[in-house]
């Protein structure tokens, strides 16, 4: 486990250790985990620039002030939208590529719990925000990730180490239960992201799970299990909730420490990128159980998900899961937008 004193240390040493000007992009950031991360990244960063994107204009206007405080040299620039639409997902990085050449980190946190019902472009609500519109984001961004200088890095809070079975008759998770969703859902990001790493490997990616958070999540419940699950947090969440701004802390951590290096930096034999590693901190390995691969599923203590993870990984890729996944995926992205590009 990363000890939190560990992760402070390293996020105090971004001013000291990263360039001034980072520009990140937070989507889903007006509520909960995504804006805990803004807010840290705010309060290390020397002169960064954020874009942050949600629904809620009144909640950005708030975080923006707040973010001001933190950073008086920082700008902080919220874009309204519902990226649970694909359409819209093309909108905002049209005009984040309109003003940003480069991006250093992609942080997407967009997510919900409904279930079982779909967006006016087809695609099941959940993981139309939960996949989707964020393998969207990724895709239409990467050349912008692969211009910046030093830190490229996206991070998807999810629920990295707790991968499943991918359903290869059912990618939409639109028959199966919601508890077998996480796991397919968690797999099918996993290898999305390596098939993303090989087209740009001086990117890092990250698919963390973020443990027991107390965010606005729960108020969107449609069904059951959902609305059950909310109770039982409501009695025992006291108990083992993660404070919000430790996981900010962490998610920042995830962001910008060297223990989470891409795989270019493995194949040329070169230093890491990120925060250097302060005494006792090791790089991470991978999806692929290599130490510093550059595609990570980590848990919410910043370690890998470990073994058996390992183990399903290498057989969803023997039986070429992976690129059924990502034919399914281009496949559904060209069916609501066309081939072209953004």
């Amino acid at each position: 486990m990363v000890s939190l004193p560990d992760v402070q240390t390293s996020n105090a040493e971004i001013a000291n250790t990263l360039p001034a000007g980072l520009v990140a992009v937070f989507v889903g950031a007006t509520n909960g985990i995504g804006e805990a991360a803004l807010k840290e990244f705010a309060r290390s960063a020397r002169s960064p620039r954020a874009y942050f994107i949600g629904r809620s204009q009144e909640a950005a206007a708030r975080i923006t002030a707040e973010c001001r405080q933190l950073n008086p040299e920082g700008e902080f620039i919220f874009i309204k939208a519902d990226v649970s639409l694909i359409r819209n997902v093309d909108v905002v990085c049209r005009e984040l590529q309109i003003k940003e050449k480069s991006i250093n980190i992609l942080f997407l946190s967009c997510g919900t719990i409904r279930s079982g019902e779909d967006t006016s472009e087809g695609l099941h609500i959940l993981p139309a925000l939960g996949y989707y519109a964020r393998t969207r984001f990724i895709t239409n961004l990467l050349p912008n990730l692969k211009q910046a200088t030093g830190l490229r890095r996206v991070v998807s809070v999810l629920a990295g180490s707790h991968e499943g079975p991918i359903d290869v008759t059912d990618f939409q998770a639109k028959k199966m239960s919601i508890i077998k969703l996480r796991g397919h859902l968690v797999s099918m990001t996993d290898m999305a992201l390596e098939t993303l790493a090989e087209q740009a490997p001086e990117v890092t990616f990250i698919n963390d799970y973020p443990g027991p958070v107390k965010t606005g999540l729960g108020r969107e419940a449609n069904t059951f299990l959902a609305w059950f699950m909310g109770i039982v947090l409501m009695i025992i969440g006291p108990l083992i909730y993660i404070p919000i701004r430790e996981s900010g802390e962490r998610h920042l951590f995830f962001a910008t420490s060297a223990k989470y290096p891409p795989r270019a930096r493995l194949e040329a034999g070169e230093a890491s990128s990120g925060v250097p590693l302060s005494e006792g901190v090791e790089v991470a390995s991978g999806t692929d159980g290599k130490v510093g691969s550059g595609v990570y599923s980590i848990h919410w203590s910043g370690e890998h998900a470990g073994p058996k993870v390992v183990t399903l990984l290498a057989g969803l890729r023997e039986q070429g899961i992976a690129q059924k996944v990502w034919h399914h995926t281009v496949g559904e992205f060209d069916r609501i937008v066309g081939s072209a590009d953004v």
